[in-house]
């Protein structure tokens, strides 16, 4: 998860956790994401687009693309309108503000669709596919 305002982290940590899944890894900024090691197994990184020491999400979601190219990544911020329209390859966008319940039914949305495609379920309000992941459904 790379997300700088350390208590939003702290509760989707502690959402994520609730409903079993693992966080393997925390940044706040695309330099705390350079640090992480390779070898780091990441299947789900959720990202803010503005992020701490000047750095931004899109940039860290390239890198991830570079590092981690099965990893799925998910945008989770309040200004979707600055994701581009390719949405630097990410899939998806959850934004802020979001509830407990939206987070968890874009999550459930999200393992639908990566584990079983094509999603079963409704999209929730609280997720938007990338054009181009929805497209590949």
């Amino acid at each position: 998860m790379v997300e700088d305002e350390a208590l939003l982290a702290m509760d989707i940590e502690a959402m994520l956790e609730d409903a079993g899944h693992r966080v393997v890894a925390e940044a706040a900024s695309l330099y705390d994401v350079e640090q992480l090691g390779r070898d780091l197994k990441l299947d789900l990184a959720l990202v803010d687009i503005q992020l701490a020491e000047g750095t931004s999400g899109l940039d860290v979601c390239r890198l991830i693309r570079e590092r981690w190219s099965d990893a799925f990544i998910v945008f989770v911020t309040a200004n979707p309108k600055k994701i581009p329209d390719d949405f630097c390859e990410a899939h998806g966008v959850i934004p802020k503000p979001f509830s407990r319940s939206g987070l968890m039914a874009a999550m459930n949305y999200i393992v639908e669709g990566v584990c079983d495609p094509p999603p079963t379920s409704p999209q929730p309000a609280s997720f938007i596919a990338a054009p181009a992941f929805a497209a590949s459904w």
